[in-house]
């Protein structure tokens, strides 16, 4: 089996994983709020991974002397999906998924405050480029501004700061590691979120299929993407995970009647030009 067959199998597997997680979260959201979706997100994630970890012994790649660092990722991502999950419930999922695909963006124009990393003119270029495409996908005015908007660009934001700080710790961190400080802080993020009222929804036999569903995929959505991109270049992977924004369009209309509109679709064309374009530049000054 080549790469390009590899790489592709990997990116179906997230494709679906993602899609999945979009529909569980909107489902949920009549009955749960964020912060009780994440919760139960976490839950099933601690669940997963720390059985992994023993399974394969690996308790000892755990890096607890970096746990402030783990914490401040962490609460970015914690405050990115929470508001991700609130933008699937009251916006188009294609417009959130558009609207996702600007994170790269964000990393090219905060790498250089957060990473050191220098400004250059693609950069600067791919930043403005995907900011015209926002503008196409919003079409922002007074009339027809949604909320839901403006939170789904904020989340894309804050995955881009979990992006960073994930970038930096992978030089010292293993993916276990990672991974079982993610599920594990955001449980508590979540229980001290969730429960601050006193009330936490409890899974019903209608939702637990759900909750379980926004678990899973989301775990393994990244599994996927990440073992895509351990195979293949990002110039490869990127378009094909581009092929989420036409799935959720398709799988919307269908279970939600939501309309296909076109200026999304062109939107996001431009969104992933200016992404592509910065991440055809960055590969091609590597040896």
């Amino acid at each position: 089996m080549n790469v390009l067959l590899k790489a592709a199998l990997w990116m179906t597997g997230a494709i679906a994983s993602f899609s999945f997680m979009a529909i569980g979260g909107r489902e949920l959201s009549q009955g749960y709020d964020t912060f009780e979706i994440m919760l139960y997100r976490s839950l099933v994630g601690v669940i997963i991974v720390v059985s992994i970890i023993t399974a394969q012994n690996r308790w000892a790649e755990l890096r607890f002397d970096q746990f402030g660092r783990h914490l401040l990722r962490n609460f970015f991502h914690f405050t990115g999906q929470n508001l991700w999950f609130f933008a699937v419930s009251v916006i188009p999922l294609a417009q959130v998924f558009a609207l996702e695909f600007t994170s790269p963006i964000w990393v090219a124009i905060l790498a250089p405050f957060v990473l050191g990393e220098k400004m250059t003119r693609m950069r600067g270029f791919a930043a403005v480029l995907g900011f015209v495409g926002v503008l196409i996908v919003t079409r922002p005015s007074v009339d027809t501004f949604e909320i839901g908007t403006a939170i789904a660009a904020c989340a894309a934001i804050f995955f881009a700061l979990t992006n960073m700080l994930t970038k930096r710790m992978t030089r010292d961190n293993s993916v276990a590691s990672i991974l079982f400080f993610l599920t594990t802080i955001q449980l508590v993020f979540g229980l001290i979120s969730a429960g601050y009222d006193g009330a936490i929804a409890l899974p019903t036999g209608q939702s637990l299929p759900y909750l379980l569903l926004v678990g899973a995929s989301g775990l393994l959505a990244h599994f996927c993407l990440t073992n895509a991109l351990s195979i293949a270049p990002a110039t490869i992977v990127v378009p094909m995970d581009f092929a989420r924004l036409p799935v959720i369009a398709v799988v919307a209309m269908l279970l939600y009647n939501e309309p296909l509109e076109i200026w999304i679709f062109v939107g996001a064309v431009v969104i992933f030009t200016a992404n592509y374009l910065n991440i055809w530049t960055e590969t091609r000054k590597r040896p």
